[in-house]
């Protein structure tokens, strides 16, 4: 099965981006990594066994894509989180605090955190994308969850 790459890009653009930047951590690689992936499912000549195989191989790319770029010597020249964060709107001081909190995560935790909560994979299907076990998924995500929450209660008490 192949689908319109256009149709694709107008699909999951966003995900791929959002996935993308939370291992890159700077919108502009981000760009770029989902750009370089939509490239490379356009010029493949593999056939997927469905929309949602599709999608699974486009996010497995932009990882790998992403994991590569902040890898790179280039990386070091890309502007702070700090400075991107400063840019972006939030409705409140809490989802400026929860949004920080997760890219304050180790990659490993941050990526899993993302494709559960936000992308709504199961367990089963972000350990086929990121190629290990569920229980490794599991880890990840009960990990990720008592940093967050540490972390929060942290920023939270203070507040108070």
């Amino acid at each position: 099965m192949r689908m319109e790459t256009q149709l694709l890009v107008e699909r999951y653009r966003d995900n791929l981006f959002a996935v993308a930047f939370h291992v890159c951590e700077n919108a502009a690689d981000a760009d770029d990594v989902v750009q370089d992936t939509f490239l490379c499912y356009h010029t493949s000549t593999r056939e997927f066994d469905s929309e949602e195989h599709i999608k699974a191989w486009l996010i497995r790319a932009a990882i790998h894509r992403a994991v590569n770029v902040t890898r790179s010597w280039w990386r070091r020249r890309s502007v702070p989180l700090e400075e991107y964060v400063q840019t972006l709107a939030f409705p409140s001081d809490r989802d400026q605090a929860l949004f920080q909190a997760v890219m304050g995560l180790p990659e490993k935790y941050r990526v899993v955190i993302h494709l559960f909560y936000y992308e709504d994979y199961s367990v089963r299907e972000i350990a086929e994308i990121l190629h290990t076990t569920q229980s490794n998924v599991k880890v990840r995500l009960s990990r990720a969850r008592g940093m967050l929450k540490t972390i929060l209660k942290e920023d939270w008490s203070d507040d108070e």
